[in-house]
């Protein structure tokens, strides 16, 4: 009879033999696709109409100035949203995870206010708050579409933020907050100094998946008149009846997006094995 074992040097290779056949059964599969649809896209018929109306190298050098200047106010934004979301969502994820009958009317509050912007489409939201407040005309009420805007993103990603909170404050141990409690700290100090901490370190990586949906989302402010990048290219493409300088957007967001992305696997992934290892 033969011998079954096999050595951990020999699973290892074994592994590594299969992993690398996979991977170029991967490589060869995505290349003959690729391959095949290019082939198919550049033989058909309308092609050339296509070719010139979205990738038109003239319009594309012409749309690129206004397009590229408005995809800097996207950044822009994109960072002042960073910096309001997290505040709001850690605020209404701490007065819900408050305890005790006396914060009940708190916590209804927080509920109600998850419920409502969770509830409302993001781009229903931003056509409430860019034109509807402002019609209003009442003194002192900002009317600029790039602040009701602003606030349109804060409240509705805040909604979605606060429960990512809440999710890790919920996986916070009990054991730790009654510690807290018997070294005598009351229940704001139990969450600030025992609770948020660990909370905030288990939700991270999926904070980070929630940026790179915002850094995309922003774009919809557009629909308020804001020139932006994709307003830009609305505004090129009713000028020149050329779709160019909508390539040129897309282009500019996947330059933020894919490393965004890539960063945030990476970041992911570290997290992961860091875990894994304090486990072990």
């Amino acid at each position: 009879m033969a011998n079954s074992y096999r050595s951990p040097s020999r699973l290892s290779a074994l592994r590594s033999t299969e992993g690398a056949r996979g991977a170029a059964v991967a490589t060869v599969s995505t290349a003959a696709f690729v391959g095949i649809t290019i082939i198919a896209v550049g033989r058909s018929p309308n092609w050339p109409r296509v070719r010139d109306q979205f990738f038109n190298p003239e319009d594309f050098v012409a749309s690129w100035p206004d397009v590229a200047g408005g995809f800097w106010l996207n950044v822009q934004l994109f960072f002042a949203a960073m910096i309001t979301i997290p505040v709001v969502a850690l605020a209404v994820a701490v007065l819900r995870s408050l305890r005790g009958p006396g914060f009940f009317p708190i916590r209804v509050l927080a509920i109600v206010f998850v419920d409502v912007f969770r509830g409302i489409p993001l781009v229903l939201l931003i056509l409430l708050l860019g034109f509807g407040l402002p019609a209003l005309d009442i003194a002192g009420l900002p009317t600029s579409a790039v602040v009701w805007g602003l606030v349109a993103l804060t409240l509705s990603y805040s909604a979605y933020t606060a429960e990512i909170y809440r999710s890790g404050i919920d996986a916070v141990p009990e054991s730790q907050r009654a510690s807290a409690r018997a070294l005598g700290l009351t229940q704001t100090q139990a969450l600030r100094y025992a609770i948020l901490p660990q909370a905030i370190r288990n939700v991270v990586p999926a904070l980070m998946n929630t940026v790179v949906s915002l850094q995309k989302d922003v774009a919809l402010l557009s629909i308020l008149g804001i020139r932006e990048a994709v307003r830009e290219a609305e505004i090129y493409t009713a000028r020149t009846f050329n779709y160019t300088s909508y390539v040129v957007a897309t282009l500019l967001f996947l330059a933020v997006s894919i490393p965004l992305t890539r960063a945030v696997d990476w970041y992911t992934t570290r997290d992961r094995l860091q875990r894994s290892q304090t486990l072990t």
